[in-house]
């Protein structure tokens, strides 16, 4: 009997498994950035991520907007493909499924963190992401916080930086090639 406790004592205690994204970039960067999902955090959204990357809906989505010192912004779906979107309205898409509501924490937003891009609506997320290249307060409690960087922050940092205040990207921006999830 207490060989059985033990046991289910050391299994109850054992930690969940984690969710990787793995993001291979291709572009100014060139490489694979590893992103660990906050389930506990904001499981709606790593849903959504999580099922948006097994579908291979990320494949080929670029980078449209990335502002130096701040984060790059990538995940829009509908518009942002580099063979057969709309460059134009890169960043204006998500995917065909509800937008979601706001699962805000306490995690705050460094370098590393990835965020889940919306509009003025807290409620609005949907298949669009952000990775901050430095820590960004004044997000805190503001976005909905959804992995962080465990490798490959070189391969963000390399990324081709957009201009003006919005940050677009201008000519060929970088481009998810490939989007993968591990369990």
């Amino acid at each position: 009997m207490r060989n059985i406790l033990a046991a289910t004592l050391i299994l109850a205690a054992a930690p969940a498994l984690a969710t990787e994204l793995k993001i291979d970039v291709a572009g100014e960067a060139n490489g694979t950035i590893t992103i660990d999902l906050f389930e506990d955090v904001a499981p709606a959204h790593v849903e959504r991520i999580t099922t948006l990357a097994r579908q291979g809906a990320y494949d080929g989505v670029v980078f449209h907007r990335v502002i130096d010192g701040f984060m790059a912004q990538t995940g829009d779906i509908e518009f942002g493909k580099l063979e057969g979107g709309d460059m134009s309205r890169a960043g204006m898409g998500g995917s065909d499924m509800p937008d979601l509501p706001a699962e805000f924490s306490d995690r705050p937003f460094e370098a590393g963190t990835v965020g889940m891009a919306r509009s003025n609506d807290p409620d609005s997320a949907n298949s669009q992401f952000f990775i901050n290249f430095a820590p960004a307060g004044h997000l805190n409690g503001q976005y909905t916080v959804v992995g962080q960087v465990t490798d490959g922050m070189d391969v963000l940092n390399a990324i081709k930086r957009g201009s003006g205040g919005n940050g677009a990207v201008v000519g060929q921006p970088d481009v998810m090639t490939t989007v993968t999830v591990a369990e």
